[in-house]
């Protein structure tokens, strides 16, 4: 994978393109100092991952998202937290809080590359579903996927990631449209860009649903259909 970097700041710019070098084999191939200058580069060349500041002058970061090339991905790089559940409405594949930590920025890192691989290869498809199940051919093979099996579903520019227990499976179709696909009493879509299975929720607070390993963003959408979800006792909270 190659990257750039954008941010208003000379230091954070260079603290950042070290830390890269120090977790991770990416080429950092540009640095600007506005999304305007990064605008103008990504039409004469391809880029895979953007590392973006969001408050800058001009053009700030998450206007600038909404304009770059659908198969790049982007990480938002910030000193404010207060940013973090809007990033997620424009596909971000993480949120890195300033100073960043190398293990959080390893982390985003190796997701994006993950991510990457995922679309590369995915010529995916919803085959079909039944109460129970739906296939996803994938690799010239049709998988079987139960819905009781899911944890959480994700949505990344125009497709879903299914996460379960032992694999992640792509396929070309919006979050709205999968959503309709799954059994109600068992998912529910907890903000723009996810869809949680209920049983597997380990916790929650106001903000985040904690599934596993994975901190999901609770939108403000959303957040009185989830606390009904579970106020009129539709959940087996023992």
């Amino acid at each position: 994978m190659n990257c750039i970097i954008i941010d208003d700041e000379p230091l954070a710019r260079e603290e950042l393109h070290a830390l890269i070098q120090e977790v991770s084999k990416i080429e950092v191939v540009a640095k600007f100092s506005s999304a305007i200058k990064a605008l103008e580069f990504l039409k004469e060349n391809e880029v895979d991952l953007i590392f973006s500041d969001i408050e800058m002058p001009l053009l700030n970061g998450l206007d600038f998202a909404e304009q770059i090339p659908e198969k790049t991905l982007i990480v938002f790089t910030t000193a404010y937290s207060q940013y973090a559940l809007k990033s997620y409405e424009f596909d971000a594949i993480d949120y890195l809080l300033k100073p960043i930590d190398s293990n959080r920025l390893d982390k985003a890192i190796k997701k994006a590359e993950l991510y990457q691989s995922l679309l590369l290869e995915s010529k995916n498809t919803i085959e079909s579903n039944t109460l129970d199940f739906l296939f996803i051919k994938a690799d010239r093979r049709y998988h079987k996927i139960y819905f009781k099996d899911v944890w959480f579903i994700e949505g990344l520019k125009d497709y879903v990631i299914i996460h379960t227990k032992n694999q992640k499976l792509i396929t070309a179709m919006n979050l709205k449209n999968m959503n309709l696909k799954l059994p109600e009493d068992l998912f529910l879509r907890v903000s723009k860009s996810y869809v949680v299975n209920l049983e597997y929720i380990d916790s929650f607070d106001n903000h985040t649903v904690y599934i596993n390993d994975s901190e999901i963003p609770l939108g403000e959408v959303y957040k009185k259909d989830f606390f009904e979800k579970y106020s009129k006792g539709s959940l087996n909270l023992e």
